[in-house]
């Protein structure tokens, strides 16, 4: 984040100002240089709007510099920060007891995404929520951001912060690869999966069309240090249910989850690439949450596709089972947190052996 907070603010500014300089100076000079009436008008015009343009974008990216470090010496870090590899990595962990639940979010969503449920579900067991690299309050990291190093740094992280295990992993969306690559990785470590509208690997794959990378790299750069994302309204797009404290959270970190996005999405297909052998993870409880179809914003055909990758899911485990969260969309801990906090629990006591199994393993239920 130092790239993008301070030098990138300092290379545009020193851009911004030499534009808008020698733009005043060619303006300045017009009438003695140019004498067709027409052709000096028309100049003016150009380059005051390049004047306009370059003072926006330079007073822009300064300010977008000084609220972002202001921002984070206003509001104390909830949790803990550890370093990972070199690298600050986030945590926040509340609540006791055994397995603890580790909470893995979506594309484009930091700890804060889980505030709503992290609460209540801590009332059951420990619940960490964390910042992969990039979000929230952890560096950014160089490496690729792909399933498997995910994982990796998680489980360095967990060290860090002495969760050891046992732990239940739940995974929103694209998290859903991530504890997928966890689990088969660490097996020793985890008591069960909670899928929550999750990513499956044959959805990963093929399904990203977009410019080249590195033209992508940059538009995002540029686009995070001279502050668009909030110019844009991208940092206040609604999350119901989430205290003003954590929206104003959200607001503060958006600029480096907007960048943190665009390298997990060039890694997209790695991701499904290296998830898609895992699985079959025998009677390793399996809760698999998925949005409301009546809720769906996409055409039937994705829907329907969508809804039988969810069905798939339960194929991972003979201890699996689905629920369809009525009224929901894609944010489930969010439209229904509910439903996550009654299921979720009741997940976390069955394995504890302390609520009676479910009777209807691999069925899909209505809620």
């Amino acid at each position: 984040m130092d790239f993008d907070y301070v030098f990138m603010p300092v290379i545009v500014l020193g851009i911004g100002v030499s534009i808008v300089w020698l733009s005043f100076r060619r303006v300045l000079s017009l009438p003695a240089k140019v004498r067709r009436l027409g052709r000096r008008r028309v100049e003016q015009v150009v380059l005051s709007l390049i004047i306009v343009l370059a003072a926006a974008v330079t007073a822009s990216s300064a300010f977008n510099a000084i609220t972002i470090w202001s921002f984070r010496p206003r509001d104390p870090t909830p949790g803990n920060i550890y370093v990972v590899d070199g690298h600050k990595m986030h945590i926040d962990c509340m609540g006791s007891a055994s397995p603890t639940l580790v909470l893995e979010s979506g594309l484009g969503s930091a700890w804060e995404i889980w505030s709503k449920v992290q609460p209540e579900l801590s009332r059951t067991t420990r619940v960490c929520s964390y910042d992969r690299a990039g979000y929230g309050y952890s560096d950014a990291q160089l490496t690729p951001r792909d399933a498997d190093h995910i994982a990796i740094e998680l489980h360095g992280l967990l060290l860090q912060a002495q969760v050891t295990g046992p732990i239940v992993l739940m995974g929103h969306s694209l998290g859903g690869l991530f504890i997928r690559d966890y689990a088969t990785r660490y097996p020793e470590q985890v008591a069960g999966l909670v899928f929550l509208d999750a990513v499956t690997p044959p959805w990963a794959l093929g399904k990203v069309d977009a410019p080249p990378q590195w033209i992508t790299r940059v538009g995002v750069r540029v686009a995070c240090s001279t502050n668009s994302p909030a110019l844009v309204g991208s940092c206040s797009w609604p999350r119901p249910g989430l205290a003003p404290r954590w929206k104003i959270a959200a607001e503060g970190l958006c600029h480096p989850q907007s960048c943190a996005m665009e390298p997990e999405s060039d890694s997209f297909d790695r991701s499904g690439e290296e998830t898609l052998p895992t699985g079959q993870y025998g009677t390793l409880p399996v809760l698999i949450i998925s949005h409301d179809p009546a809720k769906a914003a996409q055409p039937a055909d994705w829907e329907n596709a969508w809804s039988q990758m969810q069905e798939d899911l339960k194929k991972l485990s003979t201890r699996s089972r689905r629920i369809v969260a009525r009224n929901s969309g894609h944010m489930i801990q969010l439209d229904r947190a509910n439903l996550i906090e009654k299921e979720v629990s009741l997940f976390i006591e069955q394995i504890r052996g302390r609520a009676p199994q479910p009777s209807n393993y691999g069925s899909t239920t209505i809620e």
